[in-house]
């Protein structure tokens, strides 16, 4: 029975230990969504990079390379991009279901290059050599974003900008009435 509790209380003094040594370390905090995105979308580009035939480093990696990152991400696509030839091309509702392949949506490519152009110059890449932020990626993310709308029949039109109209302390809002008269 005395070799029982010996062993218990080792056990409880390495447990002690071992719980002492957590408390110590400093925790980390839990990614935000933004940033546990990007660092999955850096994992998953480092991982077609490396699927390459042959292989290819981050320091090789150029525009080229991230087109073709793209053109892989459209078998996975949940949205439906009419084609030419499609009865319902142009139209923003069809009204029954069509052959027309699912790609990726405008928004979700814009976005993962956003993040996969911040993840690189956290990991070291410049500005300058960003092959994220190359002016084809913009071309192409452009002609996707055009062609989308096209197939869907909704224009994408450029908001203007709204002039910042500095406001003196006299120029209090109109109320209704003083705008009726």
């Amino acid at each position: 029975m005395s070799g029982e509790m010996h062993t218990d209380s080792a056990s409880s003094s390495r447990a002690a230990a071992t719980s002492d040594q957590r408390h110590q370390q400093p925790a980390a905090a839990p990614l935000s969504r933004y940033e546990s995105q990007k660092r999955r979308d850096w994992n998953t580009f480092g991982q077609y990079l490396k699927n390459q035939t042959p292989p290819v480093s981050l320091s090789q990696c150029n525009f080229n390379h991230v087109l073709e990152f793209l053109r892989y991400l459209d078998q996975f696509g949940k949205t439906k991009v009419h084609l030419h030839g499609c009865i319902f091309f142009g139209q923003p509702d069809p009204p029954a279901p069509c052959t027309c392949p699912l790609r990726q949506a405008w928004g979700s490519l814009d976005a993962l290059i956003g993040r996969l152009r911040a993840a690189y110059e956290e990991h070291g890449g410049s500005a300058e050599t960003n092959p994220f932020g190359s002016g084809a990626i913009r071309v192409y993310l452009r002609e996707v974003k055009e062609c989308q709308a096209k197939a869907r029949g909704i224009p994408y039109t450029k908001k203007k900008k709204k002039k910042n109209q500095l406001k003196g302390p006299h120029d209090a809002p109109k109320s209704f009435k003083q705008l009726a008269t």
